[in-house]
């Protein structure tokens, strides 16, 4: 399905070289900030507590922020938890308090916004709960860019194995450095956006590398850098269409899904904003810095193409 065909391809290489730079400087910008601000990570990572309370009617997630936010927490997440009337927050570690003494202030002064609210459960989440968290994310994350690298160079060649490992990269560093600048909460639910993100971003990779090993078994006389524009330009209707609804979707989460979904969403976001730009210009210009050629993708008969003896010559096997 296409929306459009544009007849006359896109010269996106001709550009490479400036974009790519433009992408050097944010990369090193998201890195600094990492280095200097670090991540602000949840009480998942850090360690606090965990209550659980529950009210007669439909809570009031809005009221209950404003009291949490009263005694001094910031940025705690705030949700329902099973149904409307339960609602689940994590509280941070707060120097000279316990849990329980955390706990039992929260509970006064939600009893003094709304009698009828009972705790039903508190949990303290330890520090080495939330180290054990950060490192298993960290193994996950380290597994997923190992396959995708193993996945693109069993499928094409150790070329787009490495550039496409470089442009997710680019995609998470910059999402990370988004998080570290504006310090916002880095949760489990965020690490799970980042994951996707690097998910979609290497599809859409594939989708074009698909097209360039395509383009080079059809069009012989076109060099690579014709053939990656040829190919970007072929899957701009594609790209529209995917990550548009991809988008919208993402974009009403963000917009009216509250403050649970809020980072979730806003990883998100930024990820496929510049998973679409990573894919055309840092992976495509990569994958021809490091020369990729028709003979990494396209194998050809033992004999020369144009020997008369050769009743194949010049065709493709």
């Amino acid at each position: 399905m296409e929306l459009f065909r544009i007849k006359k391809d896109i010269p996106f290489m001709r550009h490479a070289l400036v974009l790519n730079a433009v992408s050097l400087i944010t990369f090193l910008a998201a890195v600094f900030f990492l280095f200097s601000r670090g991540l602000n990570l949840s009480v998942e990572f850090t360690g606090g507590t965990v209550m659980e309370v529950a009210y007669e009617q439909p809570a009031d997630l809005e009221s209950v922020r404003k009291v949490v936010t009263q005694l001094g927490y910031a940025d705690v997440p705030v949700q329902n938890f099973g149904t409307s009337r339960d609602v689940l927050m994590r509280l941070p570690v707060l120097q000279g308090q316990s849990s329980g003494q955390q706990s039992e202030a929260m509970m006064a002064a939600l009893k003094a916004q709304n009698p009828a609210v009972s705790l039903r459960r508190t949990e303290f989440v330890g520090p080495q709960v939330g180290k054990e968290l950060l490192a298993d994310g960290l193994k996950a994350l380290a597994f997923v860019i190992a396959g995708i690298m193993l996945y693109l160079a069993v499928r094409f060649e150790w070329k787009y194995a490495v550039s496409g490992i470089i442009a997710n990269l680019h995609d998470i560093i910059i999402i990370l450095g988004f998080f570290a600048f504006f310090q916002w909460e880095f949760s489990l639910a965020v690490l799970a956006a980042v994951l996707a993100v690097l998910g979609y971003s290497v599809n859409e990779s594939v989708v074009i590398f698909d097209r360039i090993r395509e383009t080079f078994r059809r069009q012989r006389k076109m060099d690579p850098v014709q053939v990656i524009d040829h190919a970007i330009t072929s899957t701009i209707s594609r790209t529209i269409i995917t990550h548009g609804s991809t988008q919208i979707m993402v974009l009403s989460m963000l917009l009216f899904g509250g403050q649970t979904l809020h980072h979730f969403a806003l990883a998100l976001t930024i990820g496929i904003l510049f998973g679409i730009y990573s894919s055309v210009f840092v992976a495509a210009a990569i994958a021809m810095w490091l020369g990729i050629k028709r003979e990494d993708l396209v194998k050809t008969s033992g004999k020369k193409a144009g020997d008369p003896d050769d009743p194949h010559s010049g065709a493709v096997v």
